[in-house]
């Protein structure tokens, strides 16, 4: 069972391993010209060679994501508190919100340069529009989940609504708190790679704009994934934060090693 488990564990690295073998075997096999598509081992390459310059670039798109991320998830949480409070505001902004996500992104990366300059605050604002959403409904959700009985318990025994909240309430919808961003984290880096595609002078997007018209398709792949790592790492670090600050929701990855000891 042990060994089972192992082998699922690793399942995805051999996975993903193959499908770059595969990749790299079939664009020198047919010799497909790297303006088309480079091979894995020459947007490698390209990491290695234009470093210093994805280093800044990624800098300045990191700054942008983590900004407006923070604040989205600031405003989530006040939010999905006061819409969870008042049933009238809820069905009067709930639309709304559903809205906001009609909306295409590139229109939104179009108008709001327009709007707000070509600097910081339009790139913040598309983040900000992108990873609120799923914070919210996730946080409201879970808030509304919650078990009748346990708050019945705790009215009839006296407590107050804000001992309710903090001792039932929020403990209950942080899980899904947590869903929701972790869903941002990955869209965070995404708003901030298309709003720099329409007017900026450094950022991730901004670098694959110059090398797309330049015809270098191993630096806009490069590109990609070093986007990739960073929503990838962004993901982990809500993980790994969701398991130190909420312990009861800590699911248990020895219990078929117990079963086969």
């Amino acid at each position: 069972m042990r060994k089972l488990n192992n082998s699922v564990k690793y399942a995805p690295y051999v996975v993903f391993i193959l499908l770059l073998l595969l990749w790299e075997i079939s664009v020198t096999a047919k010799d497909t010209p790297s303006w088309l598509l480079p091979a894995p081992s020459q947007i490698i390459l390209a990491i290695a060679e234009f470093r210093s310059f994805l280093f800044i670039h990624t800098l300045a798109t990191v700054c942008e994501a983590l900004a407006g991320y923070f604040l989205a998830v600031a405003l989530a949480f006040i939010i999905a508190l006061v819409l969870n409070n008042c049933r009238w505001l809820k069905s009067g902004f709930y639309p709304l919100l559903m809205v906001t996500q009609t909306i295409p992104l590139i229109i939104l990366a179009i108008l709001l340069p327009v709007w707000f300059g070509f600097g910081f605050m339009p790139k913040i604002i598309i983040v900000v529009i992108v990873c609120f959403f799923p914070i919210v409904i996730n946080f409201i959700n879970g808030l509304e989940s919650v078990d009748v009985d346990q708050l019945n318990l705790f009215r009839s025994m006296g407590a107050k609504p804000r001992e309710t909240f903090f001792m039932v309430k929020l403990p209950a919808a942080i899980p899904a708190f947590f869903s929701g961003l972790r869903i941002s984290a990955t869209y965070s880096i995404m708003a901030a790679v298309i709003s720099e595609w329409v007017g900026a002078k450094q950022g991730l997007g901004y670098f694959m704009t110059i090398a797309q018209k330049s015809f270098r398709i191993d630096q806009v792949l490069a590109a990609v994934t070093v986007i990739c790592i960073l929503s990838l790492l962004l993901v982990k670090i809500i993980d790994w934060s969701e398991y130190l600050l909420i312990p009861w929701n800590r699911r248990s990855h020895t219990y078929d090693e117990n079963i086969s000891d």
